[in-house]
């Protein structure tokens, strides 16, 4: 039976010469149309038994080649399956296509169930990249599979892509379209109903939720393994002293406990349990804890509480300190790793921070060394914690007095050190004051940065965990021991500079043994009474300093000064009218010597072009002289010679 060409293939463009397939019997009926899939290698086409039928036209544009009624699978799985295999080139049988004489061989479409079965040596199979994420999703394996190491004895089922539930040919949707290896060659397969079809659907859908969930979770992991990462990277400092087994069970009971934060607890034990240690790992919640107790027993007015804006609604708002802000970015614990990337996830944070606490505490607004503060709570907890915990600092303890702008309660706090210092520590007292020492001068930092700006971490966390519980008098405590620790040191230095510089620099860099005493002379220290009795005793004396007038003694006093200050009035204003005319007389001068500056270097200029034209002439007359016989040279010396040195000169201005 003879039959067109094809009309449209990839590739040979239509002809309308005949073309017969040789030894190939016809069949009587028209089967399916199938579409062209994939090319069939023509020796394998020769040597397959397989008898397939075709039926063609007589017409170009109509081109079908049929399958066997056996091959029941509709086109779009066909065409799921080898787009995902390759090229399947062992799959088809059928005799040599000869095309107008050249000589070429092409190959049938379609495929053979039979041709999958078996029959034929295996191929190498191709995996597409969906695949190979498929396998390692689905099927994870320590070795790869066998049908990617393109092993022989392979039969269709080996091309499917494994699944954990790969041994289950019920739920394997391709393997029910595929003849197992072993089956007989011929025979009509039972069509697919449409409960198969559903049924094969539903698994597919199955399989595709299990892919996302499990691409979720992989996602979770990842982000639960980057907040490890930062959590350890914030929290990488040595603890001061070791927190014990007890301490650690201790705390974890009190953290879990139910009602911790509306019913108060012990004050003494929460105390008692602070001195054991806290675990850094726990840091933050400890200060919670201690913050939602102190809240519990001591309940600020109504004015005094902080405004309750939430942190998320302050952050879309502008505040006036963000250039402030930017600039002590970078100056906030520059050494630590979390801090130290510029715009990185802790300065953006910390940035945060400070912008929403300058927009709650419009009064305060920012001041530097809050950052210090903030930086210390973002180390320990998320922002929205720190903020709380930072308005806790702020308004519940009272510390944003010593950063309100006339900076009253800080000079409270002066009073006070310097009242310790001359009650506990005398000699050490007159040293500084004999040097003009001030305690403002080197504890101001230790209390606006509660000793975040100077002292190591480790020491500056567990000074927190006591201000969480007693407040500010614990900066007194801790300035007082590290004081008296080094008043030694601090006596021998001579001068002021050396003095400054001890207390700035080497005072801050405590060992681990140092810290540890430290904190054990704090916890043991109790001048709570002194500080309050300092306290009252400065605003006793700032009255009185107000209340006290003038003496009557004073009156004659004050006019002499009085008639003095008018006559420093008059001769400051007659040293500014002379200042003036000074002035008037520099900028003259001043204007000279520009214009003098000025013709000099106009000056200078033509000097170098009148060089450059000499140069130039110089050069002329060399090469003219150069052009000359050596006769009209003797004659040009002789007259030279003859007319003397005004005419040398006539002469060589002619020459040109």
């Amino acid at each position: 039976m003879q039959f067109r060409r094809r009309a449209h293939t990839f590739s040979h463009p239509p002809v309308k010469k005949r073309i017969s397939f040789e030894g190939q019997p016809s069949t009587q009926h028209r089967q399916p149309p199938l579409r062209r899939q994939q090319s069939v290698n023509p020796e394998l086409l020769q040597s397959s038994p397989v008898v397939v039928s075709r039926t063609r036209s007589v017409s170009e544009s109509e081109s079908t080649f049929s399958l066997p009624s056996s091959f029941s699978a509709p086109t779009f799985l066909k065409s799921i399956y080898q787009g995902s295999l390759g090229s399947l080139s062992s799959l088809a049988d059928s005799g040599s296509l000869k095309s107008n004489g050249e000589g070429r061989k092409r190959t049938l479409s379609g495929c053979s169930s039979d041709s999958v079965s078996g029959g034929l040596p295996p191929t190498p199979r191709r995996v597409s990249w969906r695949q190979k994420i498929f396998l390692r999703v689905a099927s994870p394996m320590i070795k790869p599979s066998a049908s990617m190491q393109h092993t022989d004895g392979s039969d269709g089922r080996e091309l499917l892509p494994l699944s954990p539930r790969g041994l289950d040919s019920s739920l394997d949707p391709l393997g029910l379209l595929l003849p197992k290896a072993g089956d007989p060659l011929s025979g009509e397969r039972p069509k697919k109903t449409g409960a198969d079809y559903r049924a094969l659907w539903k698994t597919a859908i199955h399989q595709q939720i299990l892919l996302l969930r499990m691409e979720k979770e992989n996602q979770r992991l990842e982000a639960s393994r980057d907040e490890l990462h930062i959590r350890k990277m914030k929290l990488n400092y040595q603890e001061v002293g070791q927190c014990s087994k007890e301490a650690q069970a201790l705390w974890e009971r009190k953290l879990t406990a139910p009602g911790r934060t509306t019913v108060p607890q012990d004050k003494e034990e929460m105390y008692r349990a602070l001195c054991q240690g806290v675990p850094k790992s726990r840091r933050g919640e400890v200060w919670l804890l201690l913050s939602h107790q102190h809240r519990l027993r001591h309940r600020l007015p109504q004015r005094q509480q902080a405004p309750d804006t939430h942190y998320h609604n302050l952050l879309k708002q502008l505040t006036a300190q963000q250039h402030s802000i930017l600039v002590d970015l970078g100056r906030t614990f520059p050494t630590h790793q979390y801090f130290s990337a510029q715009l990185g996830a802790g300065q953006l944070s910390l940035y945060n921070l400070l912008k929403a606490y300058s927009l709650l505490d419009t009064e305060v607004g920012y001041c530097q060394g809050i950052s210090f503060v903030a930086g210390v709570l973002l180390l320990h907890m998320s922002e929205e914690q720190a903020f709380d915990m930072l308005k806790f600092l702020m308004y519940d303890l009272g510390i944003r007095q010593q950063y309100r702008p006339d900076m009253v309660s800080l000079q409270v706090q002066m009073y006070q050190l310097s009242r310790l210092l001359h009650d506990y520590h005398r000699e050490l007292y007159n040293h500084l004051e004999e040097h003009e020492i001030c305690p403002s001068l080197y504890a101001a930092p230790w209390f606006l940065t509660l000793f975040a700006s100077q002292f190591p971490l480790n020491f500056v966390s567990r000074i927190f965990d006591f201000v969480f519980v007693q407040g500010t008098g614990v900066i007194f405590k801790v300035a007082l021991c590290l004081l008296s620790s080094h008043e030694g040191e601090i006596v021998e230095c001579d001068s002021f500079e050396s003095i400054v510089d001890y207390l700035k620099t080497t005072l801050p860099a405590l060992t681990q043994t140092q810290m540890e005493q430290t904190i054990a002379k704090v916890m043991e220290m109790d001048i709570s009474k002194q500080l309050h009795a300092y306290e009252v005793e400065y605003h006793v004396l700032q009255d009185e300093l107000l209340e006290s007038g003038p003496l009557s003694d004073d009156s004659e006093r004050l006019d002499k000064l009085e008639k003095t200050n008018v006559q420093l009035k008059k001769q400051n204003m007659d040293l500014l009218e002379k200042l003036q005319a000074a002035r008037q007389k520099i900028q003259t001068l001043e204007t000279s010597v520009e214009n003098f500056l000025s013709r000099e270097s106009k000056m200078k200029h033509m000097i170098r072009s009148l060089e450059q034209e000499r140069a130039a002439y110089q050069k002329t007359i060399e090469r003219m002289r150069s052009c000359l016989p050596p006769d009209a040279l003797t004659d040009v010396e002789m007259t030279q010679i003859k007319t003397g040195p005004n005419g040398k000169a006539k002469t060589a201005a002619k020459k040109p």
